[in-house]
């Protein structure tokens, strides 16, 4: 067995673990929630949610109940505090985790 080929369990070349798709998917649901933030927060509540489930989907992530929850109520809050700019992701994974 030479240096280079991987032991049992590890990724090979190409391969992601699932820390990094996860990570990955955060970092795709951040930016969901920037532009939805951006574009969005003075909307109805509705109009929120409906635009951040259609940009997750587009993206190809998902969030819990919780989070999405919690993402939406802050998004709409931002209505009053204009300067505090979009809240943060927590936690996502791949649609097809």
């Amino acid at each position: 067995m030479s240096d280079t080929e991987p032991t049992a369990g590890e990724p090979t070349a190409g391969e992601t673990t699932a820390g990094e798709a996860d990570e990955a998917a955060t970092e795709a649901a951040q930016n969901v929630v920037d532009e939805v933030t951006t574009w969005e927060y003075s909307a109805e509540k509705e109009t929120i949610e409906e635009q951040l489930d259609d940009g997750l989907d587009e993206a190809g992530v998902q969030v819990g109940d919780a989070e999405r929850d919690r993402l939406v109520d802050e998004i709409d809050d931002v209505k009053g505090h204009e300067g505090e700019g979009s809240p943060r992701v927590h936690e996502a994974r791949p649609d097809d985790a």
